[in-house]
């Protein structure tokens, strides 16, 4: 697991010099090919660029063991940067649609030849980026890794519209091009932050049926039945869960044992990485029922 840490710090880290350098390289050819579409992706690059850092810094952060305060450790800041990162790239986006519009109105002349040129320097560098980044697990590590995708991708369109405008000169691509990119990165960015929010507001993992873990706890030998179910994560990769768990009998401790272990093997087919229980007889009130609300 340290190894992956360390595995996923070191990818967003050698990105982030990769975007960075590349982010100076556009802003400089954008502004000498004219191009709105280099220039929105220079800034999408250099938002990428912050979002990077951030996710760096905070995926190192994330791998610090837990204090007295910070009880569950540091694997939610790990989230925190992906979020970040998003709001981010999504306030870019907005941006450029602001420049890109009033092109499409009134368009203007571009550099046909430096586009084409930072089109295939855009694809090689974006692409080495992705491919670092590939196949990541943790959510900041996915945002990342789609940042770099959108970005590659845009370049393959900046370099097909380029070649389309060397035949026939048509300005006005450039920023529909540009509103296009802009248009895609909001319609993939919006699920992550949706999906970084649920995960803040605690609510279940959405890969995990709470109902099928509920039947399968009282599907256990001795077991009566499972309430007071909690499950929740904390950064997307790292369940928590709890519950009360009615035996059927008073137990000798050898044998509850025995019960907890085979809970723990149940749960962690769920992926759930933290289980807590507590047990309880069936003529023993729970201490979590006030007796407004059920203990369900």
């Amino acid at each position: 697991m340290a190894h992956h840490h360390h595995h996923t710090a070191s990818n967003i880290s050698v990105a982030f010099f990769l975007n960075l350098g590349f982010t100076v390289v556009e802003i400089i050819g954008g502004l000498l090919t004219n191009s709105v579409a280099i220039l929105s992706d220079a800034v999408h690059d250099l938002g990428d660029s912050v979002t990077l850092a951030l996710s760096w810094y905070f995926e190192k952060l994330s791998h610090k063991p837990r204090t007295e305060t910070l009880t569950y450790g540091y694997k939610r800041f790990s989230l925190v940067g992906a979020f970040i990162s998003s709001v981010i790239l999504l306030g870019g986006s907005v941006f450029v649609l602001t420049r890109a519009v009033p092109r499409i109105i009134h368009p203007e002349d571009v550099h046909v030849d430096g586009m084409i040129f930072m089109a295939v320097l855009g694809v090689a560098v974006n692409g080495l980026a992705v491919l670092r980044l590939k196949g990541g697990r943790k959510l900041n590590e996915r945002v990342v890794m789609l940042h770099l995708l959108e970005d590659a991708i845009g370049w393959v369109a900046v370099l097909i519209v380029s070649l389309v405008m060397k035949i026939t000169y048509l300005p006005v691509l450039d920023p529909i091009l540009s509103v296009v990119i802009s248009v895609f990165i909001i319609s993939k960015i919006i699920p992550n932050i949706k999906e970084a929010v649920r995960i803040f507001l605690q609510y279940s993992p959405g890969g995990v049926d709470i109902h099928k873990v509920k039947e399968e706890i009282e599907g256990i030998q001795d077991i009566v039945e499972a309430h007071d179910i909690h499950l929740w994560s904390v950064d997307g990769n790292h369940h928590i869960f709890s519950c009360h768990i009615v035996l059927r009998k008073d137990l000798p401790l050898s044998q509850s044992h025995k019960i907890k272990e085979e809970l723990r093997s149940l749960l962690k087919r769920f992926d759930i990485s933290h289980p807590t229980v507590e047990f309880e007889l069936e003529d023993e009130p729970c201490s979590s029922c006030d007796g407004k609300e059920p203990c369900s």
